[in-house]
């Protein structure tokens, strides 16, 4: 199987873990933000050490990339937070929409720190993304507000921290830069969690850990795919995980976004379809 095909795959299971974990989150109820945050790395620390144990491989990776994974991890944990904090006060539709407009952060970062090209129609793509955001947002001068302001700005540090991991695909196994950040996601959290920390029901520890579990798995997948391919020539499929979590969401809460969220995010993907052929046409 070709690279690139094998990083398409990859993208379309780590857009269906991730709509799985979000549904999980929301599932879980009313345990705190910093609890659910630090159940779902639980996991993939413990996932990716496992890994890294059986392979004979340094946990902590090779000398000189530490401040790039410390990096990623910082970026991948507040992205996290705030993606935690929408998937609580929105739909889920809606929260994963504006999660997914990290792609075209991905090719802004790419382009002001790995000097990848930046093209006419890439800037137009950015402009026509920015408009489709306030679409879903709806900006208003309100605390209602906060949630899709907090889900857009963690599509902006995920964008950073997977403008990292591109960075870092030749230098370190995924396995290590997966660990890295969940170790330090796990560290991070533990003083914001044991002051305020709420005894789960054993059916809210199921659904903690069951986000835990599809957390994994996406990163796992997106890590390997970001190897495989370009970000430029994959991005497109993260998409699918706008699919996959709008059916669930009405699968579950009978969850619809009103006409302005569908028209932004009819206008996101159809933007990201446009910017993969504009890609492939250049390479012709």
């Amino acid at each position: 199987m070709k690279k690139k095909s094998k990083a398409v795959i990859l993208m379309l299971i780590s857009g269906l873990a991730f709509a799985g974990m979000a549904a999980n989150v929301k599932l879980a109820g009313d345990i705190p933000v910093f609890e659910k945050v630090f159940f779902r790395n639980l996991v993939s620390l413990l996932a990716a050490f496992v890994i890294i144990g059986n392979h004979r491989r340094k946990i902590f990776g090779k000398k000189g990339n530490g401040k790039f994974l410390l990096l990623r991890s910082l970026l991948g944990l507040t992205g996290v937070i705030l993606y935690f904090y929408s998937i609580e006060h929105l739909n889920l539709a809606d929260s994963s929409m504006l999660n997914k407009f990290s792609p075209f952060f991905v090719t802004l970062f790419a382009w002001l720190f790995l000097k990848e090209k930046l093209t006419p129609a890439k800037i137009i793509s950015l402009i026509i993304a920015f408009a489709a955001a306030l679409l879903i947002i709806k900006p208003r001068f309100d605390l209602s507000a906060i949630p899709a302001f907090a889900g857009f700005l963690s599509a902006i540090f995920a964008g950073a921290a997977y403008t990292t991991v591109r960075f870092l695909g030749n230098k370190e196994k995924p396995e290590t830069i997966v660990f890295y950040f969940s170790l330090i996601s796990v560290l991070g959290m533990l003083p914001l969690v044991l002051p305020v920390f709420r005894i789960p029901t054993s059916r809210q520890l199921f659904f903690l850990l069951g986000s835990g579990v599809f957390a994994a798995i996406g990163q796992f997948a997106l890590t390997f795919a970001y190897r495989f391919a370009k970000a430029s020539e994959i991005a497109i499929y993260n998409y699918s995980n706008i699919i996959f979590a709008t059916i669930i969401g009405y699968i579950l809460w009978k969850e619809v976004s009103d006409i302005y969220s569908i028209i932004g995010g009819i206008v996101l993907i159809l933007t990201s379809i446009w910017i993969f052929f504009e890609n492939n046409r250049e390479k012709v």
